[in-house]
């Protein structure tokens, strides 16, 4: 069992692809939150891949050119396999949060996890609402800075200002295993609402 588990959002082919900002974003911070997934794995800790599987239904899903992207089955859908390892886990989701519609929150709870770090793209979207989510299900919420990615940069900036600002620790990806390695875990966020 563990009490942390690491959440990657959207490290698909087709969103990933959808424009050369996301590219840029996602193959700037790709060293370091390769290694940084590597590190949490060494220090036996789960990684869940939440994957988005558009329905074709859905009035609200993004169509790229009158193209609905990520449909289940499809190589577009499919995890960046270069953030891939063995053992993690891949959950399907139809909507931006990790939680919804999903039984991640059940997984969560059968492995003991108490503490989830929120990564992957884009920031203020799928990163910010699988972290209220979590944070409203009583997780301990933290942020890599340096493992979250938008396609443009004000967008991400503003999104970790709100996370940190109420829902989650936000620090980078080092700091974060500094406090780890230092404290054997990584502390609740004391919450003070002005």
């Amino acid at each position: 069992m563990t009490e942390i588990a690491v959440l990657t959002n959207d490290l698909q082919f087709d969103l990933v692809n959808k424009n050369k900002e996301r590219q840029a974003a996602v193959e700037a911070a790709a060293p370091a939150f390769i290694r940084f997934l590597d590190e949490m794995r060494g220090r036996g800790h789960a990684i869940f891949h939440l994957q988005l599987i558009n329905l074709a239904d859905d009035p609200d899903a993004e169509r790229y050119d009158g193209v609905l992207p990520v449909q289940k089955g499809t190589p577009g859908a499919e995890i960046l396999p270069r953030f891939l390892a063995e053992k993690d886990q891949v959950v399907e989701k139809n909507k931006d949060s990790g939680f919804y519609g999903t039984d991640l929150h059940d997984r969560l709870q059968a492995l003991g996890v108490t503490t989830v770090v929120i990564t992957g793209m884009q920031t203020q979207i799928c990163v910010q609402t699988t972290a209220a989510d979590a944070f409203f299900r009583g997780y301990n919420v933290w942020v890599p800075s340096d493992c979250v990615m938008s396609a443009r940069a004000e967008d991400r900036d503003r999104a970790l200002e709100w996370l940190a600002g109420y829902c989650a620790t936000v620090t980078d990806a080092g700091e974060l295993l500094r406090t780890l390695d230092q404290q054997g875990h990584l502390p609740r966020k004391v919450q003070i609402t002005p």
